[in-house]
């Protein structure tokens, strides 16, 4: 079995070292990224829920970034909300400023009762360019 080669983005969140897990992973010209929420660096949610959603999707861009990756090469999106129903549209507004025109990735939408603390959490899929 091969070593896991972790991907850290600059200027990483003390969430990864309070929970004991890597921001992602590469497997070949795959990328697998674990769940990003609002954190600021200190660990703490990012208080106001659109920013919450906007500091998660700057969290999963940078995380990408790492890898020489961006949201254009992302393939598979889940995402989890403790309350879906009413984050919903704004979810789906950052996403469209965020991820702009088709063809848009595959995304599975789960609510969740608990995130830590926080209220959104997104992990994706991507393919790392040649």
């Amino acid at each position: 079995m091969s070593k896991r080669d972790a991907i850290f983005p600059a200027g990483r969140h003390a969430l990864y070292e309070k929970h004991r897990y890597s921001p992602a992973i590469r497997s070949g010209d795959l990328l697998f990224v674990s769940g990003q929420v609002g954190s600021r660096e200190d660990g703490t949610p990012e208080p106001v829920f659109e920013d919450q959603v906007r500091l998660a999707f700057a969290n999963l861009q940078a995380v990408l970034a790492a890898a020489g990756a961006s949201l254009d090469d992302v393939v598979d999106v889940t995402s989890f909300h403790t309350d879906p129903e009413a984050q919903l549209e704004t979810v789906l507004a950052v996403r469209d400023e965020v991820i702009g025109e088709p063809p848009y990735p595959n995304w599975t939408a789960i609510g969740v009762n608990w995130l830590a603390g926080f209220d959104f959490e997104i992990k994706v899929i991507a393919r790392i360019p040649a």
